[in-house]
């Protein structure tokens, strides 16, 4: 019954996908007057030549949302993640400020490095995880709840202060590479009654509609991404739990072990190309 099952899944996945359409790649991404990297040489070991920011796979109308900051929905967040920076919360009466002091100084950079080897977890550290660190140990704070709007806007205005700036990872720090390692098992796993991969939507299919959806690499070099299908600021683990419902497997836990491992082999395949947060995306 599983094999008909599967056959049955994949003959339906054959008929949603359509033909190649090209991306379009020779527009140029400047957001405010500053050019993005939107093209970049791929890092040694990757399976395409050159890595593709997503923003070339959408409309026109959705990639000109990303040009200017004031039309951009997803500024909206931002500006409330400026606003939390310089807010008491806790028991210790700190702000993220109280630390941090002007975040377009002391994190710029930050949000094209991370995930980042946290050697007292023992695990890769991406904004969300750090965020909560901070919370907790240093503000005496509540940590947030996985995608709660303020958790969100903060992770945006944060990254947003490493605009245009390439992404790259260290995956010599601790034990990244095995992390790494981990990630990549994961990218080329099928899951689920659709028996898909990461890699069978943005690495065979990449380039081609499935349904009403262009199929990109799936770099994250974006997020968090304001995606217009859901009119909201979405995260680049709640995308990962939406790709693996989508297969019909259970997703994984966000921020758990799986879906660390997979931000940080997923990251690393956009090696070079600018962080956009906060991206607009269908």
């Amino acid at each position: 019954m599983r094999t008909i099952a599967t056959g049955v899944a994949g003959l339906a996945l054959a008929g949603a996908i359509a033909a190649s359409a090209e991306p379009a790649l020779e527009e140029t991404l400047e957001i405010d007057g500053q050019e993005m990297i939107t093209q970049a040489p791929a890092p040694e070991g990757h399976p395409f030549d050159t890595v593709i920011s997503g923003w070339h796979y959408r409309t026109p109308e959705t990639r000109a949302l990303e040009t200017d900051t004031f039309v951009n929905p997803a500024m909206l967040y931002v500006e409330r993640g400026e606003e939390i920076w310089n807010t008491v919360e806790g028991t210790a009466g700190k702000s993220c400020a109280s630390c941090h002091g002007d975040a377009a100084e002391s994190m710029k950079g930050v949000g094209a490095s991370m995930p980042k080897w946290n050697a007292k977890a023992g695990k890769p550290y991406n904004m969300d995880l750090q965020i909560n660190d901070c919370r907790v140990e240093q503000m005496g704070a509540e940590p947030y709840a996985f995608d709660a709007a303020d958790q969100k806007a903060l992770v945006a205005f944060v990254k947003h202060q490493s605009l245009g700036m390439p992404v790259g990872l260290d995956l010599t720090e601790g034990e990244m590479r095995k992390w790494w390692e981990q990630g990549k098992e994961i990218y080329y796993t099928r899951f689920g009654q659709l028996d898909l991969s990461c890699a069978s939507c943005h690495e065979q299919h990449n380039g081609r509609h499935i349904r009403a959806d262009h199929l990109s690499q799936g770099q994250v070099n974006g997020f968090p991404t304001y995606r217009l299908k859901q009119a909201d600021l979405v995260s680049v683990q709640n995308r990962f739990k939406g790709c693996v419902r989508d297969t019909r497997a259970v997703p994984f836990e966000p921020l758990g072990d799986e879906a660390m491992a997979l931000e940080t082999y997923v990251t690393w395949r956009g090696t070079g190309l600018s962080v956009e947060t906060p991206a607009v995306r269908q």
